[in-house]
């Protein structure tokens, strides 16, 4: 018995290894990172601006394994003062006619930088003064407001590109963005409920859903939602939707 579930666990873990493997290769396009975490070299930028540049329309997301749309808004997040990978965060969701506020932080884990700097079609940014890029993995817990209803905690890790300009500051890297397949600000994680104690998976991401079904998204050039899940509040999904439902 002991045999089976230590075979268990091994073949899981190797199954998630895989996953995040193949989840990072995804995420970077053409990208390669250097092997050190270079974490405390950045501990003097802010990196708040990059999880609220992109409109809202185009950020993605799903929760549950049948793939219910989610909304994610962060409204306003801001670097802790007393710990430079600490950044706190307000934020609104919104699930099949429910809203709730939440509240919570971001944990800054690793940086690592690219091997090569990308500088997008034609070399674009090759005179902009880029002085390194490369990505952050963060941990993320966001706890909804326990007087409304259907609340709970969003909580795992968030996958964000960034660059440092010629100027010192940290810059949302969208350099790559008309490249099939871009995405950025990857929260993959699960949210719990505080009635039930029941998890959901619970992802979303800038232009793309990160980790879902394969045949979730049958868009090539941008996110297109399958018809099969139309009735999980997908049917009415419009690219350029203007929809301010957090106000």
């Amino acid at each position: 018995m002991k045999l089976l579930i230590w075979t268990f666990l091994l073949f899981t873990t190797i199954t998630i290894a895989q996953s995040n493997e193949k989840f990072l290769t995804d995420f970077l396009l053409e990208s390669e990172l250097k092997p050190e975490n270079v974490l405390s070299n950045y501990s003097q930028f802010d990196f708040s601006n990059i999880w609220t540049q992109t409109e809202n329309n185009s950020v993605l997301g799903i929760i549950g394994k049948e793939h219910q749309r989610i909304k994610i808004k962060l409204i306003s997040i801001e670097k802790d003062p007393t710990n430079p990978n600490e950044y706190f965060v307000f934020g609104i969701s919104f699930v099949k006619g429910t809203i709730c506020d939440f509240n919570g932080k971001i944990t800054l884990t690793e940086i690592k930088e690219v091997k090569k700097l990308l500088l997008g079609v034609d070399d674009e940014y090759a005179d902009k003064g880029i002085n390194s890029q490369g990505i952050l993995i963060a941990d993320y817990e966001f706890k909804e407001n326990k007087e409304q209803k259907h609340s709970g905690i969003f909580k795992g890790k968030v996958y964000s590109k960034w660059y440092l300009n010629s100027k010192n500051q940290i810059e949302y890297d969208n350099i790559e963005s008309i490249s099939d397949g871009y995405t950025n600000n990857a929260f993959v994680g699960i949210w719990k409920s505080y009635a039930t104690d029941k998890e959901k998976v619970c992802n979303w991401a800038d232009f793309r859903v990160p980790n879902a079904n394969r045949d979730f998204d049958i868009g090539a050039g941008e996110f297109s939602p399958n018809e099969k899940y139309y009735d999980k509040g997908w049917s009415d999904y419009k690219p350029m939707e203007v929809d301010e439902w957090w106000k």
